[in-house]
């Protein structure tokens, strides 16, 4: 079984690398091949370049090598886990970019050609899972809807299917919190890891 860890964090000293090798040592753990897609390290280009904008509806959509290959990762893990900062109550734009040239027809979902309706192309993915830190409290970032968190759970979910679990851990206020604290919250992401 393959798990799919992607970080997005342009610094590899953070909290979000150390939150993601936790991640991947309580993965496993619990007994998966761990495949680490580290997005700034890896230079990946967040924009869509036009020529995959213009050829969105074609056969051969994906054009780039690196995109090529996260597309068959993602393709082939049954756990896929994202571990970033919510920048501007969202997703850092590394992050957004990926799903965007990565979660595209032929991979993340298909056309049925008779009805036209969207069907899930990630219906091997069993669990979702979203490790966040926030600037602001809980209350805040309800109160903004936490928009990576919906990103997550909710829209990338529909690529999975309905029998797809998710599973969301939050670190909030981490700019006031303790090291106890972030400790505690790295241990409990280790121990849920290796528990899936």
């Amino acid at each position: 079984m393959l798990a799919l860890v992607i970080v997005a964090h342009p610094c590899a000293e953070s909290l979000t690398h150390a939150l993601a090798a936790r991640a991947q040592a309580g993965l496993r753990s619990a007994g998966y091949a761990v495949e680490l897609l580290d997005l700034y390290a890896l230079g990946f280009r967040a924009a869509m370049s036009e020529a995959e904008w213009t050829s969105y509806d074609e056969d051969q959509l994906i054009r780039d090598p690196m995109v090529a290959e996260h597309a068959g990762l993602i393709s082939r893990a049954s756990v896929v886990v994202f571990v970033y900062p919510t920048w501007w109550s969202g997703l850092p734009a590394i992050l957004k970019g990926w799903l965007e040239r990565i979660v595209v027809p032929g991979v993340g979902f298909h056309f049925d050609e008779r009805t036209g309706r969207v069907k899930p192309g990630l219906g091997h993915v069993r669990r979702l899972v979203g490790i966040s830190t926030y600037g602001s409290p809980r209350s805040a970032v309800r109160l903004i809807n936490d928009n990576g968190r919906r990103t997550m759970t909710r829209a990338l979910r529909l690529s999975c299917g309905l029998r797809t679990r998710s599973l969301w851990l939050g670190l909030y206020s981490v700019d006031n919190s303790t090291e106890a604290e972030r400790q505690d919250f790295a241990e409990s992401i280790e121990q849920k890891m290796a528990s899936l």
